[in-house]
C-alpha cells in the first residue's frame, strides 16, 4: 500500500490523500462499493479514448484507489468564479455523456458504460482538456439512464433556494437542447435511485417532485 501524505479533499463517502506530485488515493470511508473494479472500469474506458484519471490497480485495493493526480478546477468550480458559462457547462456535460456512450460495454454485449453521476463537480479541467472522475456508481446499461441522472442531479439543485439554482438551471437546459439521450424510462429510473439513494438528505428527496417537473417542462419546450 502506497504511503499518503496530507488529506487533499473529502467528499460525502470518501477521502483523497497525496501521494506525490503524480498520483493520489482515494479512500473510500463508508466501505461501499469495490474500488478495483472501479478502476478496471475506467481503464476500459480509458483504453478507448475516453478522458479519465489513470489508474494503478496494482497497487489499490476494495476500499482504496490510486488515481492519477489532476490539476485544475472542477467545472463546478469554473463556473462559480465566472472562468466557465454555466450553458456551455451543460452543453459539455452532453458532450461527455455521448462520448461515453459511444464506448462499448466491457461485459455485456450491446450495452454501453454508464457512469450515474456524472455533474460538474465530477468534472476536472486540466491543462489538458476535461477529466471525468468518480466511477464508483458506474455500470452498463442503456444511455437514457446516464442522461436521467444527470438530468435529475442538475434538476434538484435548480429547483433548490441555494444561489446555485440559476446556474444548475441553465447547465439543466444546455443539458437537454436538442439532441438528448433522455428517455422516459431513464428519467424514471434515475428518480427511483435517487429517492433510495442513502446519502441524500431528507431536504434533498423532497426536492425530486419539483426536480421532476423541470425536467419535463424543459423537454417540452425544446430548449
Amino acid at each position: 500500500m502506497p504511503r499518503t501524505g496530507r488529506l487533499l479533499g473529502a467528499g460525502r463517502a470518501a477521502d483523497v490523500y497525496e501521494i506525490d506530485e503524480a498520483w493520489v488515493l482515494r479512500r473510500n470511508r463508508e466501505g461501499w462499493g469495490d474500488a478495483t473494479v472501479e478502476g478496471v472500469v475506467m481503464e476500459h474506458v480509458r483504453a478507448h479514448g475516453y478522458p479519465v484519471p489513470r489508474v494503478r490497480l496494482a497497487d489499490s485495493t476494495r476500499t482504496d484507489l490510486v488515481l492519477e493526480r489532476l490539476y485544475g478546477p472542477t467545472m463546478l468550480h469554473a463556473c462559480l468564479s465566472g472562468a466557465l458559462d454555466p450553458a456551455e457547462a451543460g452543453t459539455a456535460l452532453a458532450g461527455l455523456l455521448r462520448e461515453l456512450h459511444a464506448v462499448p460495454g466491457r461485459t455485456s454485449a450491446g450495452s454501453r458504460v454508464l457512469h450515474l453521476d456524472l455533474h460538474p463537480d465530477n468534472v476536472v479541467l486540466t491543462p489538458d482538456g476535461p477529466r471525468v472522475i468518480d466511477w464508483t456508481n458506474a455500470e452498463e446499461g442503456e444511455p437514457g439512464l446516464d442522461w436521467g441522472m444527470s438530468a435529475v442531479i442538475l434538476a434538484q439543485v435548480a429547483v433548490g433556494a441555494e444561489p446555485l439554482a440559476g446556474p444548475a438551471r441553465s447547465m439543466l437546459g444546455a443539458l437537454l437542447a436538442d439532441p438528448s439521450d433522455l428517455t422516459g424510462d431513464g428519467l424514471a429510473q434515475a428518480l427511483r435511485r435517487r429517492a433510495a439513494n442513502p446519502t441524500m438528505s431528507r431536504r434533498e428527496t423532497g426536492l425530486l417532485g419539483d426536480a421532476e417537473e423541470l425536467i419535463r417542462e424543459l423537454v417540452s419546450s425544446g430548449t
